[in-house]
């Protein structure tokens, strides 16, 4: 497979079940609300760490990279993904200077994508303008969200826009195109954990995503 083959991200077929809850430890207050786990915190944390490879290698022309970092969800990979960039950075001739803003979006009512995207905080972001972004979403699915704000992103007139998405799901529609490094692609499941949440529950799974 070729790397924009691997950088489409590591497939979790649909009838991929997840690890037993018994073979890890988790809060017992949650021992009723999920099933399973879903992606290991080991898998996950090397996932990431291929994806800073690929981000330093994409943007070795660069000397700095400005991270755009959507929240809540998002905070959690960004922060890992940033530190394995510093580090592949400081272990090679191929330093890439990060600096990080914040936007949160809200697109999610329970566990169903509604049509209003909401932009809160931030709206200006002339910051960006001539400058080498990367996005971070924790998760994308048909794409309306990471749409919107790719458009009002352009409206600033960066020099380059990339897209780095933790899960992407498979959903009618997907917006697989819009991801350009991908860390899992899944079902349309509903998952949680590593700063995903359910109505802002589940936050404190920080290293491992549930189903």
């Amino acid at each position: 497979m070729d790397n924009a083959g691997m950088k489409k991200g590591i497939v979790l077929k649909d009838d991929w079940p997840g690890y037993s809850l018994d073979l890890f430890t988790y809060p017992e207050h949650y021992h009723e609300d999920i099933e399973s786990v879903y992606i290991p915190h080991g898998i996950i944390t090397n996932r990431v760490e291929r994806l800073a490879h690929y981000i330093m290698d994409d943007f070795a022309d660069n000397n700095n990279i400005m991270v755009l970092c959507v929240l809540k969800g998002g905070y959690k990979f960004c922060a890992d993904l940033v530190e394995f960039i510093k580090v592949l950075g400081r272990n090679s001739n191929k330093y890439l200077e990060t600096r990080v803003e914040f936007i949160r979006l809200k697109s999610y009512l329970n566990d169903q994508s509604t049509e209003q995207l909401q932009i809160i905080g931030s709206g200006d972001l002339s910051f960006l303008r001539g400058k080498s972004v990367l996005i971070v979403e924790a998760i994308v699915d048909t794409g309306k969200t990471m749409k919107a704000l790719l458009k009002h992103v352009e409206t600033f007139e960066p020099k380059m826009v990339k897209v780095a998405g933790l899960l992407v799901k498979r959903v009618p529609n997907m917006a697989e195109s819009l991801t350009d490094y991908v860390g899992f692609e899944i079902p349309n499941h509903f998952v949680v954990g590593y700063a995903l949440d359910y109505n802002e529950y589940f936050r404190d799974l920080n290293k491992r995503i549930h189903g």
